[in-house]
């Protein structure tokens, strides 16, 4: 999408929209919060307080269950059961709280000031790279790392190089130990690195909350990798308690990292540059770039909690402080929005969104038009232009790419 500062109306997939609809529609989705908003009470306050307790009694039964788990059901059991738990704190609980989504009960220990997750990231760290960054930039390149946390390339417009084809591998890496990736991205590692190479000083405050995630992700290791097992050591269990542990941080890295992957990243979810951003970008067209910008997960209401309620990706980014338990009641709504305005609500089942965002991942990891130039007659060419590439100086790059590029669009012209 391409919102034109200083032109009379859009282009891109809101091209029939002039800037009085995207500022009616804006009205319009105001009106949906502040319905939601005079109506927050105490059923909301009640799921919360049952989810946090359902989530608690969970994890200590499951810890209490991977005492005895040198016997393999107690193994399986209290596995299955700790790594829901640990989902459930990150995802719905831990999340949500943190986005302010219950600060208005006012209850001092369910507030996003004051509450800490189960994660190798700081609370503090997390809320500013995720609400005030992610959410204020959201999808915009270059200013939403959250847009392939800053490792991948996410976008056709941005440059290929050699290191691309890693990505990937790269993703794959970082799925595995999904908790220290966003570790790493909250305090802006590579970012810092350029700077300290620069020459230049850190920003003020960065080393104090490096040391409070290094401290963080300390508590964290002795909890679950020392503490927990040898308390397992009286029943013998230590070693297994050690790998229940392992495998339940493994299935939460996993699990949040194919949910956050299906809300921004499915082929056909819109990307921004910086550029083609107004100056003074309005509400409305705020609102505008956070539908295009998300997709959600259709499924069960389980997968609806287990997600967060992330599954309502669209709904949560066009209201990020609105209840999570309230997205499924106002999808409906939202959705007559896009319709009656134009726009693609982009929403498909789990499995089809994640393969979708590998998809992607994969896509992009090749120069532009390589794939769409690519079959299995001329495939050996193809590659050995692909190794020229890699392996050559910036001149004879730019030309291959070029010729990718060119041999896409026309493979996608004949198609046509």
């Amino acid at each position: 999408m391409t919102i034109a500062p200083e032109a009379p109306a859009y282009t891109g997939p809101i091209a029939h929209l002039s800037r009085e609809d995207v500022e009616q529609l804006g009205r319009e989705l105001d009106a949906i919060r502040q319905e939601v908003i005079d109506t927050r009470g105490e059923r909301d306050a009640a799921y919360i307080h049952k989810v946090i307790k359902v989530q608690r009694s969970l994890e200590l039964g499951s810890r209490a269950v991977l005492l005895a788990s040198i016997f393999p059901p107690a193994f399986v059991v209290g596995t299955v059961g700790l790594s829901i738990a640990k989902i459930l704190d990150n995802m719905e609980i831990g999340h949500n709280i943190m986005h302010g989504q219950w600060d208005w009960m006012r209850d001092p220990k369910i507030h996003s000031t004051v509450w800490e997750w189960d994660n190798a990231s700081t609370a503090e760290g997390w809320k500013h790279s995720h609400n005030e960054l992610h959410h204020t930039y959201t999808n915009i390149v270059g200013k939403d790392n959250d847009l392939g946390w800053g490792i991948m390339r996410v976008d056709e417009e941005q440059r290929w190089t050699p290191a691309s084809l890693a990505q990937p591998l790269m993703n794959f890496l970082n799925m595995c130990i999904f908790e220290y990736g966003i570790a790493a991205y909250d305090l802006e590692l590579g970012k810092m690195r350029r700077l300290k190479k620069s020459g230049r000083d850190m920003p003020e405050g960065w080393h104090e909350m490096a040391q409070n995630t290094v401290r963080k992700i300390r508590r964290q290791a002795l909890k679950d990798y020392v503490a927990h097992p040898l308390l397992s050591m009286v029943t013998l269990s230590g070693p297994t308690t050690l790998l229940a542990n392992l495998t339940a941080n493994f299935v939460r890295n996993v699990w949040t990292h194919s949910v956050i992957m299906c809300g921004h990243f499915p082929e056909g979810v819109e990307t921004f540059e910086l550029k083609d951003i107004p100056e003074n970008e309005t509400r409305g067209e705020w609102y505008v770039r956070q539908m295009l910008g998300s997709a959600n997960i259709s499924g069960s209401k389980f997968l609806h909690i287990m997600s967060g309620n992330l599954s309502h990706q669209i709904e949560h980014h066009i209201f990020p402080d609105l209840p999570s338990n309230r997205y499924a009641e106002i999808a409906p709504k939202v959705r007559a929005l896009f319709d009656k305005y134009g726009l693609n609500y982009h929403t498909a089942p789990m499995p089809q969104q994640v393969a979708s965002a590998w998809h992607k991942v994969v896509r992009l990891s090749f120069p532009n038009g390589f794939l769409e130039s690519t079959n299995v007659r001329n495939a050996p060419k193809q590659f050995g232009k692909l190794v020229k590439a890699v392996r050559g100086d910036t001149r004879t790059r730019r030309r291959i790419l070029k010729e990718f590029e060119a041999a896409g669009a026309a493979s996608v012209g004949k198609a046509v």
